[in-house]
């Protein structure tokens, strides 16, 4: 009984301790352990020639990238599909700011309100309740509001179907190469993924809109009751970098958080400094080194690198016309450059670096926009720090009054003309100086043609009279017999 009694805990024993090694060989790293691999990862930014060194940092992938620019100043593993959690909701707002007014009024249904897990982030709207979009928004941005973001996605797209199709294809038209959304809200879903690089172009574009910036940047709102939303609720907003928070940043402007156990600790953050807007995203990371890591890439960004305006700086690309005409009526529309640069555009560059130091790359406008000649896109080395627009300048000449200043607003004419109570006559000037055109060249070619004929006819009898007097010569030695 003993011997048995043995045998049977070695065996338990040795079936513990095989589960235990199985278990241990495949089971998550520890927060700890995966900061670790990952502060080991490569940073391929730091290979750039004459590039500032990054920092070390704990996520798996990051990217820093200037906002107006596009250039990316820090980059780790930034290509790499990974699961994005919330900072999915990024994309979301975007989305519906861009097909919707901030008025309109979003309905839950139970799809939207139940096929969230139930664990997960939410503000306790029921099914058939309603909210207005710009309400939806606050509860997405500040909340993180997993079963809204479904609802505006249903309002918006028709389905969460539907509006992944529309998130899959606005991707696209960013920039995006490594994305593919299934939902809305970022609720782990294998075929459900983005990079860092993709995150910050779409991160960079919501900071565009002024709309989307307003709310990220709140710490706190209130959504009050209303007929067919009975509850009062406070809004706190998840990112911890806001002013008076516990990782507060100076130059913060907003963002959205992110965390599932398959994802990891997200984060996308926008910064700016001295007018230059940084967009900072790092993936799969570990709390709270998120926070830490996003200050460390912010900084590193606001101390090596500066902003230059293209147009203040280049000098290669415009055609200067303001001294054809020296006039105070512009109705040749000749006061401006032929062709400028787009006076928006800026390029990132390392701040012991000098324009002239840069190469760059003329490629003709083929989207069809036809203020847009080429862009200009620029590099240090093989490095692209930025890009800016050559614009064709709008020639379009404008109705004149002989004698006056040119009508500027046509909107108020008819009030100008009674107020005046004189006939007031338009000159379509190209008419006029194709009318100018036509009149001078006829008359020069009556000119030439008069000249021709002038001269054909002295020749014919400048002949006539050589002939003639040739023939006198003739006659006058025929008697001689030489």
């Amino acid at each position: 009984m003993k011997k048995t009694l043995r045998r049977a805990i070695a065996i338990w024993l040795t079936l513990f301790i095989t589960i235990n090694m199985v278990l241990l060989v495949f089971a998550e790293p520890t927060g700890e352990d995966l900061l670790n691999e990952n502060r080991s990862l490569h940073i391929e930014s730091n290979d750039i020639y004459g590039w500032p060194k990054g920092p070390v940092v704990g996520a798996s992938s990051a990217c820093l990238m200037d906002a107006n620019s596009g250039t990316i100043l820090y980059a780790k593993n930034m290509d790499t599909p990974m699961y994005p959690a919330s900072t999915t909701k990024v994309m979301t707002c975007l989305l519906a700011v861009e097909n919707c007014q901030l008025d309109e009024i979003v309905t839950f249904s139970n799809e939207a309100v139940y096929g969230i897990e139930r664990d997960s982030s939410n503000v306790g709207i029921d099914v058939g309740q309603e909210m207005t979009m710009e309400e939806c928004l606050y509860c997405i941005l500040l909340a993180s509001a997993n079963e809204v973001a479904s609802a505006v996605a249903e309002h918006v797209g028709g389905s969460i179907e539907g509006f992944a199709d529309m998130m899959n294809k606005r991707a696209a038209e960013l920039g995006c190469t490594n994305t593919h959304f299934m939902n809305a809200n970022g609720l782990h879903n294998d075929d459900h993924y983005t990079s860092a690089h993709d995150l910050a172009l779409i991160t960079a574009e919501f900071f565009k809109n002024e709309t989307l910036r307003n709310i990220a940047s709140t710490s706190y709102y209130t959504i009050y009751p209303s007929a067919k939303q009975p509850d009062e609720f406070g809004l706190t907003n998840h990112h911890k970098m806001l002013s008076g928070r516990s990782h507060a940043y100076e130059y913060i402007v907003g963002g959205k958080t992110g965390y599932t156990t398959v994802a990891h600790q997200t984060l996308a953050s926008c910064a700016e400094k001295d007018g230059m807007l940084l967009v900072c995203t790092v993936m799969r990371d570990e709390r709270p080194y998120q926070y830490e890591d996003t200050a460390a890439l912010f900084d590193y960004g606001f101390e090596n690198f500066k902003n230059i305006n293209i147009a203040d700086n280049e000098s290669n690309y415009s055609l200067d016309t303001s001294t054809f005409f020296d006039t105070d009526i512009d109705i040749f529309g000749s006061s401006k450059d032929l062709f400028t640069i787009d006076r928006s555009d800026v390029i990132t560059i390392p701040n012991d670096v000098n324009f002239d130091e840069l190469t760059s790359k003329l490629t003709y406008d083929e989207s069809g926009d036809n203020n847009i000649l080429a862009t200009i896109t620029y590099y240090l080395g093989e490095t692209s720090v930025g890009s800016g627009s050559i614009l064709v300048n709008n020639s379009e000449v404008k109705e004149f009054e002989f004698g006056k200043k040119p009508v500027k607003e046509r909107v108020t004419l008819d009030e100008e003309i009674e107020k005046s109570g004189k006939s007031i006559v338009f000159v379509d000037i190209k008419k006029v100086l194709l009318i100018i055109g036509i009149v001078i060249g006829g008359c020069l070619l009556i000119f030439i043609l008069q000249a021709i004929a002038r001269n054909y006819s002295f020749a014919s009898r400048r002949r006539r009279k050589i002939i003639k007097k040739h023939k006198r010569y003739r006659s006058e030695f025929d008697d001689f017999d030489f």
